[in-house]
């Protein structure tokens, strides 16, 4: 019996075999070690402006995004960092763009909010409150005209389904059939508007029948269950059958963004989130199974951290564009 055809364990883990679940856990280990670099380096003033970070939604980015192939895109949102590295983008190259040098993925001219890796799959970031969701749904047009098999994936926030885009982008998508999966991260708060008080039925999710998809309402902290999920909508899509919705209920440990105050929600609402976090979850229910020991899955860890340490120390050191290349890659028409 291999490791991962251990007894009694539920279907959504036996699924994923060792090498599979450590990829996973590296990469969420990648997304909060390089959120927390980030917050260090604005606390230290290395870099300037805002970020938002995503720290406690981890299981969402990578359990949505595993069940991918190489060749799919993604769409991401301003909260979009663990989107990137969920997709395989290189911290090192996050960074530089995080500290505005030329070697930065946008040359330094995108910053937190705005990382793309078109090589990479990842079609970009968004700034606007669901900006994402009709630009899926053009992708998804270029895709089924090319017949080329592709998927475009969409993340956007609780708040952004409260806008018409995302009813528009979901209509049109059912109508053709269009081979996007639209995941929405309900981490509650739509910067500080609780979702109870913005919305008039208690899931997104719910909100799929009005466009003749599937919905799923999960919990976004159990990473094993959001990619059994996911590898069913991401089939849907490329076989033609149309859209799905997905949403991860999740949370975000930190505020909206720097420059929240984090004086609408109560210090046991986030422990008590806290208790539920999802790489502590997954560690826990592969040690409970035998799966990984702790060795390993510190050493999972302690990898991570070296790696980000070296992405910091290779953004630091890298040029800064300069300023007679203002006007370059500037497009008008």
């Amino acid at each position: 019996m291999s490791a991962d055809q251990k007894p009694n364990q539920r279907p959504e883990l036996a699924a994923l075999d060792d090498a599979t679940v450590a990829q996973a856990l590296t990469r969420m280990h990648l997304i909060r070690k390089f959120e927390e670099a980030a917050e260090a380096s604005y606390m230290r003033g290395l870099i300037h402006g805002t970020m938002h970070l995503s720290i406690g939604q981890e299981a969402s980015a990578v359990g949505t995004t595993l069940p991918l192939e190489a060749h799919d895109y993604i769409l991401s949102t301003h909260r979009g960092h663990g989107h990137c590295i969920a997709r395989g983008a290189e911290p090192r190259l996050m960074f530089a763009e995080f500290f505005g040098k030329e070697t930065g993925y946008c040359k330094g001219r995108g910053g937190s909010m705005h990382i793309a890796d078109v090589e990479g799959g990842n079609l970009g970031a968004n700034g606007i409150v669901g900006g994402g969701l009709p630009i899926a749904v053009g992708v998804g047009m270029s895709i089924k005209a090319q017949k080329n098999g592709r998927v475009c994936m969409v993340f956007f926030g609780d708040g952004a389904s409260n806008e018409g885009a995302f009813h528009e982008a979901l209509n049109m998508a059912s109508i053709w059939k269009l081979p996007v999966v639209f995941v929405c991260e309900n981490n509650k708060y739509g910067m500080s508007m609780d979702i109870g008080r913005a919305m008039a039925v208690p899931n997104v999710a719910d909100r799929a029948s009005a466009y003749g998809m599937p919905g799923h309402c999960l919990d976004g902290n159990d990473l094993a269950g959001v990619a059994a999920v996911a590898k069913v909508a991401i089939a849907r899509a490329r076989s033609g059958e149309g859209p799905s919705l997905i949403e991860c209920k999740t949370y975000r440990w930190r505020g909206h963004s720097k420059s929240d105050r984090n004086l609408y929600r109560s210090k046991e609402e986030i422990e008590e989130w806290r208790n539920q976090d999802p790489i502590r979850r997954l560690e826990d229910e592969l040690k409970a199974h035998d799966r990984f020991d702790a060795a390993a899955l510190m050493k999972l860890e302690e990898d991570a951290q070296r790696d980000i340490d070296a992405a910091v120390e290779f953004a630091r050191a890298c040029p800064d564009p300069d300023p007679k290349d203002l006007t370059r890659d500037v497009y008008a028409l």
